[in-house]
């Protein structure tokens, strides 16, 4: 399996292949970029089609979070983990103890903590045979209700700067995929007054939507063809592509999802169809906000937290405006950002 000529490889310090025969556990670890400290994001669990798959899942999202902890002003590098496999069928504590002695033999250069499929209870195991593990109930804890945060000040961002107003009544936002950081997203939606159309693979998660905040579900894939002002991709990555882009009504597109393009060139397409797109890692940072006030030297602060993912919206209206300014896709200018920062320092 050939990396180094992957167009997703993007010079990554390291890359490690895992396995464990007693516990089956298949994981890939791509450390992306140590300048700024060690390389910190979260471990996912998927049940990928195929090794390839799940190597270029691992490529892109270690570099995404090189750039979101730039831009999020973090002393972290990027990196990123998935372990391969269907969460429902596979998870043990067998499993989890035998990634933690994983990351334990990378000694630093890389710390994990929650992903998809991946809660804070399995961080736990980790944690049984290593301290390279962030988002630890009893410390930062669950990292999903400030990256709702987040992203809900990211929508209200790309109003003000679209719209002129952040006021949400009336709002339709169609939010594709209902997670754990989603639900907590359509809540402060629902309580600001926005009209809410949902989508799934869980049925449980898309009643559960529908019943507290009055959403109306729709299918996967009619979710694309509504006529909406936002559209918040809350579930895997590359939604925003060839095929989807001609049936996007909405002007705005902003969610919690990461690699939200399917290539870099879909950003610039979306722009010249007057679309404002707030960049993934941007968006999405409040979870990685919070694990790092983990480390803090004065002990965790949740007050200390949610006011630097606040500091998310004015990131988002600077690269708004310089994007405008530019006539440049904004997650171009998002990249030049987190470059300049990783160049120069925090």
């Amino acid at each position: 399996m050939a990396v180094f000529n992957r167009v997703d490889f993007d010079n990554h310090e390291q890359v490690v292949f895992c396995s464990d025969k007693e516990s089956g556990l298949r994981a890939i670890i791509a450390v992306h970029n140590t300048n700024l400290g060690p390389a910190v994001g979260g471990c996912r669990m998927w049940d990928y089609a195929s090794d390839d798959d799940a190597v270029v899942d691992a490529l892109r999202l270690s570099k995404g979070m090189t750039y979101k902890n730039a831009v999020a002003r973090l002393p972290f590098g990027g990196g990123k983990s998935v372990i391969i496999g269907n969460a429902k069928e596979i998870k043990s504590e067998q499993l989890f103890r035998a990634f933690g002695r994983q990351l334990e033999r990378l000694n630093g250069s890389y710390y994990s903590a929650e992903d998809v499929n991946i809660t804070c209870d399995d961080v736990a195991i980790m944690n049984k045979e290593t301290n390279y593990v962030l988002g630890l109930e009893g410390k930062s804890g669950n990292p999903s209700p400030f990256t709702a945060y987040g992203t809900f000040l990211g929508i209200k961002a790309a109003l003000q700067h679209q719209r002129g107003h952040q006021d949400l009544s009336g709002i339709k936002v169609a939010v594709q995929g209902l997670g754990a950081v989603a639900y907590g997203l359509c809540k402060h939606l629902h309580d600001a007054g926005a009209t809410l159309f949902v989508t799934d693979i869980n049925q449980v998660a898309i009643d559960r939507v529908v019943n507290d905040f009055a959403a109306t579900a729709v299918g996967i894939d009619e979710i694309y063809d509504l006529d909406v002002d936002v559209y918040a991709p809350c579930a895997l990555g590359a939604t925003v592509n060839d095929a989807t882009i001609p049936r996007i009504k909405a002007t705005i597109i902003a969610g919690c999802a990461n690699n939200q393009l399917a290539e870099s060139r879909h950003g610039e397409i979306i722009r010249e169809k007057g679309i404002l797109y707030a960049p993934d890692y941007v968006i999405n940072a409040g979870g990685i906000i919070n694990v790092y006030y983990e480390t803090a030297p004065e002990g965790y602060s949740a007050e200390a937290s949610n006011k630097h993912v606040e500091g998310i919206f004015k990131t988002l209206t600077e690269i708004f405006s310089r994007s405008e300014k530019e006539q440049k896709s904004t997650h171009l200018i998002a990249d030049e950002l987190a470059q300049e920062i990783i160049k120069n320092g925090l």
